[in-house]
């Protein structure tokens, strides 16, 4: 796949850079030009990156981070049961658990909440740090929501890290997720508190939470192409408008123009007839004449 002359390699992480000095260097500068491009589209082109991923594993399958971020393209793509694999292999590879909570997430995606929730109660999330145990009760709640067990979702959500005042980068998604489970529940107001607080603590949009809490207010808002569109239809509206307006004044000039002339004709040809009618009397009276 072709990579952008912008494009150099030395972008990827130093941790990686260093996992891929175990290949040749011009291989290397491959690699990393590719997971760079992973990294740049798999947010907005999955499919982009998904692409990338595989040209990278191609070269260096053999390599953790090139596993892990086939994973990750693969797991943005949908492709369950492939990213599980990936992650798999690149725990394998790493021994680390960092990639344990979005394995469980992938259990989840392939219609398998249970495991997802024995994943939640595995030793492993006791290795993980503040913002993986915070990501693996995410991923629980959601497995208790997709068995159907709201409030079982709620409660797995309350923790001190919701009830903490600290911003942390887990903070607004840990928010919101309880603020949508509330709502489900059909608790509004409590719901709208928490979308809030996760507008407060959303410092980079990562969540559409102030477009929840404005759905709960009743606020809607026009989108400035809508309004652009609006303004032109309104515009065109008018604009035939005033040439419908213009055509039936012609129309009507033209209607009365033809109606005066026919009045004229009419009344040329009747003024005519009297003459005629005139000039037969005048000429009848003198025959008469003749006669006496």
């Amino acid at each position: 796949m072709p990579i952008p002359e912008d494009v150099t390699g030395e972008e990827i992480d130093k941790d990686v850079r260093q996992e891929l000095q175990s290949l040749p260097k011009t291989l290397a500068e491959d690699v990393a030009k590719n997971l760079v491009m992973v990294a740049r589209l798999i947010d907005e082109d999955p499919e982009g990156a998904y692409g990338y991923a595989k040209v990278a594993l191609r070269l260096a399958s053999r390599v953790a981070a090139v596993r892990e971020a086939a994973g990750f393209a693969a797991y943005a793509s949908q492709k369950y049961s492939e990213a599980l694999a990936e992650f798999r292999a690149a725990r394998r590879m790493s021994g680390s658990a960092d990639l344990w909570p979005v394995m469980a997430d992938c259990e989840r995606g392939l219609g398998r909440p249970e495991k997802a929730l024995d994943m939640a109660g595995a030793p492993e999330v006791q290795k993980l740090d503040k913002a993986g145990q915070v990501e693996m009760r995410l991923v629980a709640a959601g497995a208790r929501r997709d068995m159907g067990q709201l409030d079982a979702a709620i409660v797995t959500l309350q923790s001190p890290e919701l009830a903490s005042n600290s911003v942390q980068p887990w903070t607004a998604r840990l928010r919101y997720a309880y603020a949508d489970a509330l709502l489900a529940g059909g608790r509004e107001g409590e719901a709208r508190e928490w979308f809030a607080k996760a507008v407060e603590a959303d410092r980079d949009g990562s969540t559409d939470a102030s477009d929840r809490l404005a759905e709960i207010d009743g606020v809607e808002f026009m989108d400035a192409l809508d309004e652009t569109d609006t303004e032109t239809q309104v515009e065109a509206k008018a604009d035939t408008e005033a040439d419908t307006e213009a055509d039936t004044e012609a129309e009507a000039e033209a209607d009365t123009e033809a109606v005066t002339k026919d009045e004229a004709d009419t009344e040329a040809e009747a003024e005519d007839e009297d003459e005629a009618q005139v000039e037969g009397d005048s000429a009848d009276a003198a025959q008469d004449d003749d006669k006496h």
